[in-house]
């Protein structure tokens, strides 16, 4: 009986290390935009843009050119870039609540591009599904 608390306790240990996104955390973080465009043949496009707001009381952040420029001048060690992971997670979580709160992309979408910068980020695609009247209606500008 005893085997069963800490075999419990391992479990929930390992499941608080996964890197879960909580919304709550960068909430006034960010600004964000949901472009639709349905092409005439019933294609159906997005871009989705996130973009980090700076407040004016936080502390600046150093561009990366800025960051090169003073690493240079302290060693001759390359430049290594920003790490953009959890931003990245971050834009792609976003654009997967904006496609199922408007149900934009019922069947799922197709990655065209991404642009993944410190600061901003922008992902382009094509749903998996043509448009339908309600969707025209509904979508298009």
């Amino acid at each position: 009986m005893k085997k069963y608390p800490l075999l419990l306790i391992l479990l929930l240990s390992a499941c608080s290390g996964t890197s879960e996104i909580v919304p709550e955390e960068f909430v006034g973080q960010l600004t964000d935009s949901f472009k639709t465009d349905i092409k005439n043949n019933g294609l159906k496009l997005f871009t989705y843009r996130a973009k980090l707001v700076q407040s004016s009381n936080a502390q600046q952040i150093p561009l990366p050119h800025e960051q090169r420029a003073s690493q240079k001048k302290r060693s001759k060690k390359r430049y290594q870039a920003p790490d953009l992971t959890a931003w990245t997670q971050k834009i792609e979580h976003g654009l997967s609540q904006t496609i199922a709160m408007t149900g934009y992309c019922r069947e799922g979408y197709i990655e065209i591009s991404r642009s993944i910068q410190y600061d901003r980020g922008s992902i382009r695609g094509e749903c998996k599904e043509g448009a339908t009247e309600k969707d025209i209606a509904r979508f298009d500008s």
